[in-house]
């Protein structure tokens, strides 16, 4: 106790003086009051010279101007090119700007032929291009203080750069060249081929990422069971030839955005327009076709133990909007993670499959629900940890979850408000950062066409009913079982035992 006084009366001590040197310098009179009191006649309640209300304008000072009630939020604004290309933008009075070019294009476009040359662009993003070297980009990058990156996925590319808004003409030309004219270099292709196949090496060491991927292959027939990864068969046959024509096969005008955060529109498309608007129009290619069908994936391998996931199909995916959303806040209900999370509520441990499965079970190492949704599907299940000899109960306590949400009950309302909440702050706080929400403007306009108000996601979230958890569950267990293991798989249960258990529920 005595501590506690000793260093508070030290801290105010310090902090007094501090605010007697900085308020009052301009006063000798006051300076000298205020010194007469002194700290202690305050603790002890002996009179003291009185000090001027908190509310009441010091002399001199001019007050900031006050914080407005309300401030409008910022609109996404979207110019359409003759030519089909999009380009959108939200301001911020931020100093940097973040930029990105998405297009309509992913490993679901490939062929037989060019299997793998998604990825394999996503290496080769920023490197030689008819106009610059690959040093050229790296040092006028640099000199800029910019930040890049490139992403694949199985429906769309994307390539970012972040810098000083100021820097937005150089921003956006480098990008555009580095997207519109690269030459594909052999050595460039042949060094990052190689990396490729290194990282492919390695990818035993990453079990939950080969199953996330593996299972999409078991889910799908048709273009969603493409692999994201290169395959190691494609290792020796990929060349810039093949490079060459995926790209000028697909990065079309249609099926490109630009999108920004934190930049004037007039400003981004007086710069973008004449960069974009010699792109041929050209009618949008339809999105390859693709089927659940479920099925099972195993692979023996040595993880120090067994991991598996089991999921079902999440029909309709973002088109069916509602469902999506849904979906997004039955993750988070569920949640879970790993035996040795740290942390409190907000890293998830609030969440049914830490309290239910991984507080119960020791032999679990992770436990956790995921989601992979794309245009018109998806899937939706958990991806589990365990030791072998444990695998088959692992797999019987993931099933008894899945049922368990599907049953009218067994979700209680404070947990699905919990889960609401958390989805909305998760969504808000990743919205605070300009490349997020750049690559959010992208991506919608690309799925829809448009950008959604995020008030209308928090609209959305804010209606779910327990009945809706119910029945999104329902329809999702009521189709094809997809199973996918990877490790020591001799004790993991037979494909039919496991559909069995959902269709008896």
């Amino acid at each position: 106790m005595y501590r506690a006084v000793a260093s508070r009366l030290k801290y105010l001590k310090g902090h007094a003086g501090n605010l007697g040197a900085t308020r009052f310098a301009t006063s000798s009179a006051v300076a000298t009051r205020q010194a007469s009191g002194g700290l202690f006649s305050w603790l002890t309640g002996e009179s003291a010279s009185p000090l001027p209300p908190l509310d009441v304008p010091l002399p001199g000072i001019a007050p900031p101007a006050p914080t407005p009630d309300y401030v409008e939020v910022s609109k996404t604004n979207i110019t359409t090119l003759p030519n089909g290309v999009k380009i959108a933008s939200e301001y911020s009075p931020n100093p940097a700007a973040s930029i990105g070019l998405y297009i309509d294009c992913g490993s679901i476009y490939e062929t037989p032929l060019s299997s793998g040359a998604s990825h394999l662009l996503e290496q080769m993003a920023f490197k030689s291009t008819a106009n610059r070297s690959h040093f050229r980009i790296v040092r006028e990058i640099e000199a800029i203080g910019g930040n890049i990156g490139a992403s694949a996925s199985r429906e769309q590319m994307g390539y970012t750069f972040d810098a000083l808004k100021t820097y937005i003409p150089q921003m956006v030309e480098l990008l555009v060249d580095c997207v519109r004219n690269p030459v594909f270099l052999d050595w460039e292709v042949n060094e990052e081929l190689r990396k490729v196949k290194a990282a492919l090496g390695e990818l035993s060491n990453n079990p939950q990422g080969l199953l996330l991927e593996a299972i999409h292959s078991a889910a799908y027939s048709g273009a969603l069971a493409n692999p994201l990864l290169v395959p190691e068969i494609a290792l020796d046959r990929l060349n810039g030839t093949i490079l060459e024509e995926f790209v000028a096969e697909n990065y079309t005008a249609p099926r490109m955005v630009l999108a920004a955060s934190g930049v004037e529109h007039e400003e981004l498309v007086s710069v973008a327009e004449p960069l974009l608007s010699d792109l041929p129009r050209v009618p949008r290619h339809e999105e390859p076709k693709s089927m659940y069908v479920g099925g099972d994936f195993r692979r023996q391998g040595e993880s120090g133990g067994t991991h598996i996931a089991i999921a079902f199909e999440v029909p309709g995916g973002w088109q069916k909007e509602k469902d999506a959303i849904v979906l997004t806040v039955l993750q988070m209900l569920m949640g879970g993670g790993g035996s040795f999370s740290a942390g409190g509520p907000g890293k998830g441990m609030h969440s049914r499959l830490y309290l239910r499965v991984l507080n119960e079970h020791q032999q679990i190492h992770s436990f956790s629900a995921f989601n992979s949704i794309f245009n018109n599907t998806g899937l939706f299940g958990i991806y589990a940890s365990t030791s072998s000899d444990f695998v088959a109960k692992a797999v019987d306590i993931a099933a008894k979850e899945l049922i368990a949400i599907a049953s009218p009950g067994q979700v209680s309302q404070v947990q699905l408000n919990r889960a609401k909440e958390s989805t909305k702050s998760a969504v808000l706080m990743n919205l605070e950062s300009r490349m997020i929400t750049s690559e959010d403007i992208g991506r919608q306009i690309l799925t829809y066409g448009e950008r959604k108000p995020v008030e209308q996601f928090l609209k959305a979230v804010d209606e779910i009913t327990l009945n809706d958890i119910t029945k999104i569950s329902q329809k999702i267990i009521s189709s094809p079982l997809t199973m996918a293991s990877y490790g020591d798989v001799i004790n993991v249960p037979s494909y039919e035992s496991v559909s069995r258990k959902f269709h008896a529920k």
